[in-house]
């Protein structure tokens, strides 16, 4: 059989009780009847009720006590008191306590059916809401993971787009193969050194992959020459770091990293180029990147020398700090153990890795060095 609600009656008067059960039995209604606080307590402990009549005056305890105990165990039932006392200090206090509505006795058998219809519709509303707001929630959390997942797809679209900019400009000078990695390896253990955020130190990263993309716009004859440049040539050359400004600039999500690739030739003291750019002025980004591009340029071999170990390197980079290196950044270089560098530069030399597993390997690289 099919009921409309499941009701609990609490009523230490057996008449009163087995009038207020057998009216709503033969309205449909399941009905739970209780003399007393531990019974009714027994029976909510035992199954859900979608509404609870109340006496205030009940045997082994009172009804507001009782009130209580009902609301611990079961919030959303909703309670009605039942009471011959005519006070509306305590109906006041009763509602204050969590009860929905009161009936006063005596009451006629449409005033309890009344009641109780008015509670199974606020059990109604209380349960539809519960259910909006629960698929409301899974909604929410749906598209928050289908906005992750977009957001994930979103940015490794661009860093593919970065790969392919950096294969271009590797197929034009072989000298940048391998070195395009290195120092982005070497820029996110010092941008991580430097204790910034995880996406200002993607940023960063990109700008070290992609700092020398203007160099597509130099010739040939320049960009190959096995030789010394000329001053004409070497003004030409410089022309690189403006070039990859103007090319990365027009694209939105590059705006910051075009400002590391302008800046990536100026010095702490005022005296790189193109702009001459001092301090402060030179973004974060650029002044971190310039020790990772001078590490990697010592300790990697080059037509006219052998490359030097990193401890010559380290040495270097100490000598230069105030003039052309942040002091702030050298000092979270020297922290850095000289091994660290190494087992990267190994890395990066057997793997063609893009920009996002270059970071996950430098998080590796770094955790394993804090274990040893």
């Amino acid at each position: 059989m099919q009921f409309d609600g499941n009701i609990l009656v609490v009523d230490d008067e057996p008449h009163m009780r087995s009038m207020v059960g057998a009216i709503l039995h033969y309205s449909n209604y399941k009905v739970c009847l209780a003399a007393g606080a531990q019974e009714a307590v027994e029976l909510i402990n035992k199954e859900h009720f979608d509404v609870i009549l109340c006496d205030l005056v009940v045997r082994d305890g009172s009804g507001v006590e009782l009130l209580d105990r009902i609301r611990s165990k079961q919030p959303h039932t909703p309670l009605v008191i039942v009471t011959a006392i005519q006070d509306v200090g305590v109906i006041v206090n009763s509602m204050r306590r969590g009860a929905t509505d009161y009936l006063i006795k005596p009451f006629e058998r449409e005033q309890l059916l009344d009641t109780v219809k008015r509670a199974i519709g606020r059990r109604d509303a209380i349960r539809d809401t519960r259910l909006y707001r629960k698929n409301l929630e899974e909604m929410v959390a749906a598209r928050t993971r289908q906005l992750q997942s977009a957001v994930t797809d979103i940015e490794r679209s661009y860093d593919i787009t970065l790969e392919a900019l950096g294969d271009a400009l590797d197929l034009k000078d072989s000298e940048t193969e391998g070195h395009s990695r290195r120092v982005t390896a070497y820029t996110i253990v010092l941008a991580r050194a430097m204790n910034l955020d995880a996406e200002e130190i993607k940023t960063i990263a990109r700008g070290a992959f992609l700092h020398d993309i203007g160099k597509i716009a130099i010739p040939d004859a320049i960009l190959r020459k096995p030789g010394k440049l000329t001053p004409e040539e070497q003004i030409i050359m410089r022309e690189h770091c403006a070039r990859g400004f103007r090319i990365l600039e027009k694209i939105p999500y590059l705006s910051k990293v075009a400002e590391i690739v302008h800046s990536h030739q100026e010095h702490y003291d005022g005296s790189g180029y193109p702009r001459g750019l001092m301090g402060n002025q030179i973004p974060i980004g650029a002044r971190i990147f310039a020790i990772a591009d001078t590490l990697d340029a010592i300790t990697s071999d080059r037509p006219y020398r052998k490359a030097n170990t990193f401890d010559t390197a380290r040495l270097e980079i100490l000598r230069c700090a105030g003039s052309q290196f942040d002091p702030a950044v050298v000092e979270a270089f020297v922290k850095i153990p000289t091994d660290l560098w190494a087992d990267l530069r190994d890395e990066m030399e057997a793997h063609e890795y893009s920009i996002s597993t270059i970071q996950n390997e430098v998080e590796r690289h770094v955790l394993n060095q804090h274990e040893k």
